[in-house]
């Protein structure tokens, strides 16, 4: 197994999640813009998890691309991982088209929890067989981002059942944090050289 394969894998799974999502967005019996209304829920979800796949798609391109030699407990660790993710299109249409009810917004939550433990899993299993002195390890510093992210998804989850308001506000704001470019993590990937070159 290589590691164009596995990210070739990776990116097909995410492709096909993208696509599920949005084929649950249905087209509109109408022509004017009354129509639309009823699906803002459902299309705001779509953009939500969007956001959240495309995330994992560069970071885990990112990740990947930090790895020297490929390991069983890495193919099982990314497989994990492409587990959850293939779980948000469920939960995102369960959210959009129930229009935010408790259940489904702590749901979409809990699977943006496990998603995000599974990327750390990974993560963790590549620092495990490359050492404490990897390019990926180096590049990841103190992983700020990667430490409050499950503590605001559990807040959101908590959050939803008094409001749901609430849980969609940390999910939106554990988003945007990985919005933002990880400049740490961009300027050692860049500037340090593979093991062996």
């Amino acid at each position: 197994m290589t590691k164009a394969r596995l990210e070739a894998f990776s990116d097909g799974v995410l492709a096909i999640i993208l696509t599920i999502m949005v084929l649950e967005i249905k087209v509109p019996h109408g022509a004017d813009w009354a129509v639309l209304r009823p699906l803002l829920p459902v299309a705001l979800s779509y953009v939500l998890s969007f956001v959240y796949v495309g995330i994992y798609w560069n970071n885990h391109h990112l990740m990947i691309g930090t790895v020297t030699r490929l390991s069983g407990g890495m193919l099982w660790a990314n497989l994990h991982l492409l587990f959850w993710l293939s779980l948000t299109p469920f939960a995102t249409g369960w959210m959009g088209q129930n229009q935010f009810a408790p259940a489904p917004m702590a749901t979409y939550g809990f699977v943006l929890l496990m998603s995000a433990v599974a990327y750390y899993v990974l993560q963790q299993t590549i620092i495990r067989a490359e050492g404490p002195g990897s390019r990926l390890a180096a590049a990841l510093g103190p992983d700020w981002k990667g430490r409050v992210s499950p503590l605001l998804y559990c807040l959101g989850i908590g959050g939803s059942f008094w409001h749901a308001g609430i849980g969609g506000f940390f999910y939106v704001l554990v988003a945007l944090l990985w919005l933002v470019p990880d400049r740490h993590l961009a300027r050692t990937l860049a500037h340090r050289p593979e093991p062996g070159s």
